[in-house]
C-alpha cells in the first residue's frame, strides 16, 4: 500500500512540473495516508489483543 503512495507521489510531481493543477490529487494521497496510519493502528490493536 506504503509503495502505491509512492507511485502517486510521483505521478504529483510528474503533473506539477508540467503545470497541471494537483491539489485534489494532493487531497485525496492525504487521506489515503491517513486510511492507511489508521488501518495500521487497528491491526497493532488486533494483535496486541490477541496476544495477551
Amino acid at each position: 500500500m506504503r509503495g502505491q503512495i509512492r507511485a502517486q507521489e510521483r505521478e504529483i510531481r510528474m503533473l506539477q512540473r508540467a503545470g497541471l493543477a494537483t491539489a485534489s490529487a494532493e487531497l485525496l494521497l492525504s487521506r489515503m495516508r491517513a486510511k492507511i496510519d489508521d488501518l495500521c493502528l487497528e491491526r497493532d490493536a488486533l494483535q496486541r489483543a490477541s496476544a495477551a
